[in-house]
């Protein structure tokens, strides 16, 4: 179930389903139950005040009003809108509830001790105004729990924004499959914990929604994560090499490389300028340390076709060395990582970049956060009318050729077939420097291993980025970049208990 549907693809869905002969009610019906249950569940023989709007995620409050009131609730309906402006299965809903039905105003949500917020679903995506906005801030302002239908009002079920004004949910109840709106900020603020319960829909119509957005975990990449193997030796799980900056930032370059060998790459190397080579060389154990300098020396290094990963950009310093290395590096026929310095140095002109990407077969990596992605993809981030991650991840990695991972507390990963993935497991304390290094890192060492497996480079950073998010949890609080990679074996134990096959 790691699907998300946009508000469009889950309304086929229901299409689908109602075409094939499950009546419309009887979907509505199931999920005003679910919603009456998780009320329940949070706050047993309380007063609930429904809030419903016109539409079907009103049909849902309805339902759920019934469902409550038969069960001994005190249950008040408030619709925000005219009852004539119900239709099909909602009008169905609406008069099925023999309770009173009250005109909306913030004042009547006064008596309450639960709310359950069926005034708008997943499909909104205009400004709430009005008299639905005051009721929302009414919502929020009454400070009881609230159980959200399909998504919190205000909320826009694609992109996460906050359309004016949003719900505060305690929890979310939605149906069939998660929406984006459920991982994307600000919307996963709002949601509280999201459960999806299965309201008649069958699996069998994802084949003709064909949704190309996921829930970043191991049930999209896991059949193709690089597993050790008995007979597998170092040189069968490939060799990184990581392009290290001058003396006074060698750290970064560090980082990264460490991050490539706990993520399981058989060899990792980092092509040091002379200047840098004794601190890295004494910073350095388990990663070897080999002099590198400039374009031309790195062009030559990797004519070895043993060395099939390269992480370029941290700590490398911003300018036209950077560029010609990175040119170099994507004229081989190793997989490459670009971060950091490595895109800031492509800012204003990124179209040589771009051609350079779109030239290779092999995969290339971007991991831009949110300021070098609005530096390199500045046109293109300017001229979106909605900001939204999801979309711009996704223009961006059409634009470039490239997978694109633009980094945050929800991070997206785009590729230029329109796949993308979305987490939602990173912790907080990976807000400090140096742990994006670490990514960049993790992904070339999945690279490294993985061509064999099928690990394109989408796979390579969506997994990443979710063993980077595990990571972080397992550590908690207090974590510094340097503990991301000593944290991976614990997280490993688990992943590899969940996709390695059983044993013979």
């Amino acid at each position: 179930m790691n699907e998300l549907l946009a508000p469009v693809e889950m309304s086929e869905a229901d299409r689908l389903t109602i075409a094939a002969g499950t009546p419309g009610l009887t979907l509505m019906e199931n999920a005003g139950a679910a919603v009456a249950e998780a009320t329940v569940a949070l706050a047993p023989g309380q007063r609930v005040t429904v809030v419903a709007g016109p539409g079907n995620n009103g049909g849902d409050g309805f339902v759920a009003a019934r469902l409550l009131a038969e069960r001994g609730y005190s249950v008040k309906v408030i619709l925000v809108g005219e009852a004539s402006r119900l239709k099909g299965d909602a009008r169905a809903a609406f008069d099925r509830w023999r309770g009173p039905v009250e005109a909306a105003a913030p004042e009547a949500l006064a008596a309450c001790d639960v709310i359950v917020d069926a005034l708008f679903g997943a499909g909104l995506d205009r400004p709430v105004e009005g008299l639905p906005r005051a009721m929302i801030e009414a919502i929020n302002a009454r400070g009881v729990p609230v159980v959200a239908v399909d998504l919190p009002s205000g909320i826009n079920g694609a992109t996460g924004a906050v359309m004016g004004a949003a719900v505060k949910a305690t929890r979310t109840v939605t149906f069939f499959r998660r929406k984006p709106g459920h991982l994307l900020l600000p919307g996963r603020l709002h949601c509280g914990p999201v459960a999806v319960v299965d309201i008649g829909i069958p699996a069998s119509v994802l084949a003709s929604v064909q949704p190309k957005t996921f829930a970043n975990g191991p049930a999209l990449w896991g059949l193709h994560f690089p597993l050790p193997r008995i007979e597998g030796h170092k040189y069968s799980r490939g060799h990184v090499v990581v392009v290290s900056g001058g003396l006074s930032t060698t750290g970064a370059a560090r980082l990264a490389a460490r991050g490539a060998l706990r993520a399981g790459a058989g060899l990792v190397t980092m092509a040091s300028p002379r200047e840098a080579l004794a601190i890295n060389a004494a910073g350095s154990l388990a990663v070897m340390v080999r002099p590198v300098d400039g374009a031309l020396e790195l062009a030559e290094f990797l004519t070895d076709h043993r060395r099939n990963a390269v992480v370029l950009g941290p700590g490398g310093g911003v300018g036209a060395a950077m560029r010609d290395q990175v040119l170099t590096a994507l004229g081989s026929e190793a997989a490459v990582v670009l971060d950091a310095d490595a895109l800031t140095s492509f800012a204003g002109e990124p179209e040589p970049l771009f051609a350079a990407i779109r030239a290779r077969s092999a995969a290339v990596v971007l991991t831009p956060h949110e300021g070098e992605f609005s530096r390199l993809f500045k046109l293109l981030y300017k001229d979106l009318k909605v900001k939204s991650k999801l979309e711009a991840a996704r223009m961006a990695a059409a634009a470039s050729g490239a997978v694109v991972l633009f980094k945050g507390p929800d991070t997206v990963v785009a590729a230029p077939d329109g796949r993308a993935s979305v987490s939602d497991n990173a912790p907080p304390y990976l807000a400090t420097a140096g742990s994006g290094d670490v990514l960049a890192g993790m992904i070339a060492g999945l690279l490294a291993q993985g061509q064999e497996f099928g690990m394109t480079g989408f796979e390579a950073a969506s997994a990443a980025a979710w063993l980077h998010g595990e990571a972080a949890a397992a550590f908690g609080p207090g974590l510094i970049a340097e503990d991301l990679p000593e944290a991976l074996p614990g997280v490993y134990r688990t992943l590899f208990a969940q996709v390695a096959p059983p044993p013979p």
